[in-house]
Parts: C-alpha cells; sequence; structure tokens
C-alpha cells in the first residue's frame, strides 16, 4: 500500500544517550530561552499613564452623531438593529411635535435608543446600514464597570455632545471618524 502523502516518517527507536538521560542540554538550552526574553522589550503598557496606539479601522463604541445645527441625526428607522447580527440595539421611534425642529431633522426620531454592549460584537454593521449617518463606531473601547445595567447604555450615553453649545467637546467625540487616515 502506498501513502497519499509523504508526511509519514519513521519513528528513531535507537536508545537514549547519557546526555540526554541526564536532559542537561534541554535544560539549558529552555533557560537560555528564558533569559532571552529578559532583555526583550516588555510588551506591556502602564495604561492610565501611556496609551495604546489602535489600528485606523479599529471600531469601539457606538455614538450617536448630531448634524451641525446640533439636531439628532436618527430618524429611528430601524434599520441599524436589523442588520446587527448580536441584536444588541433596541429603539423605539416617536412623532416630533411643534416647536421641536431644532432637536431633531425628521418628523420621527428615536425617542429610546439602547446598545447592550455585553452582546455587540463592534462588527460595524450598524453603522454601514444607516442611510443618515446617526451611528458610528469609535476610536475608544468600552470602559470596564461593576454590574450588567452599566453595560446597556442609553440615548443620553450614546449621543455626541451638540456642536452649537460645546464645540471642543464635539470635536473630541468625533475624533478622526469621517477623516481621510493617511
Amino acid at each position: 500500500m502506498q501513502a497519499l502523502t509523504n508526511r509519514k516518517k519513521q519513528v528513531d527507536r535507537k536508545p537514549m544517550t547519557l546526555m540526554e538521560k541526564l536532559y542537561l542540554p534541554s535544560i539549558f538550552k529552555g533557560m537560555a530561552i528564558t533569559f532571552s526574553h529578559l532583555f526583550k522589550k516588555k510588551p506591556t503598557i502602564n495604561y492610565p499613564e501611556q496609551q495604546r496606539q489602535f489600528s485606523s479601522v479599529f471600531r469601539g463604541v457606538q455614538i450617536l452623531n448630531r448634524d451641525e445645527e446640533g439636531r439628532e441625526r436618527c430618524t429611528a428607522c430601524g434599520l441599524c438593529a436589523v442588520a446587527c447580527p448580536a441584536e444588541a440595539i433596541t429603539m423605539e421611534a416617536a412623532e416630533r411635535q411643534t416647536g421641536e425642529e431644532h432637536l431633531y431633522r425628521e418628523e420621527k426620531y428615536a425617542a429610546k435608543y439602547e446598545i447592550n454592549m455585553l452582546r455587540c460584537i463592534f462588527c460595524g454593521l450598524c453603522e454601514e446600514a444607516c442611510p443618515k449617518d446617526a451611528v458610528y463606531l469609535t476610536q475608544t473601547f468600552a470602559p470596564a464597570n461593576f454590574g450588567r445595567k452599566g453595560f446597556i447604555y442609553k440615548k443620553d450615553d450614546l449621543l455626541i455632545p451638540n456642536p452649537v453649545t460645546d464645540p471642543e467637546g464635539y470635536a473630541k467625540a468625533k475624533g478622526t471618524v469621517g477623516k481621510e487616515i493617511k
């Protein structure tokens, strides 16, 4: 019978020599590898003092965007919730009342918008599905929390600062999203 691959190798069954029985060469080889790691650069960082550099395509916590006049972009169409494979997004729509034109762009808006960060897989499909550019993923990661309720972000937690009243906070929250990264 001929083998289909050449991976089969005959096992060497010769008896071990005295040096092999003492295991000293193997021990010295392992110690050399250990000592070589002592002089290499440390892979850890001191987190609060040092910030890790993320890739330009890193997807972090979601943000609900506003337009230049400070009005919410989300129209509660539900495409982000439908596109989410983890079913982490829930929302409820409401109709804009008279006198609220300065708060919402369209006649419909999201009265309730929640993202369960324990279910979110940071895939970015919600960002791609949004026709109004209302949802996008930032370059910050979700902070640690002690309770499960702290990981359910409500609309107030997700809304970006108003660019009219807080332009510095808006620019900081916006970050590099939408800018060309070289």
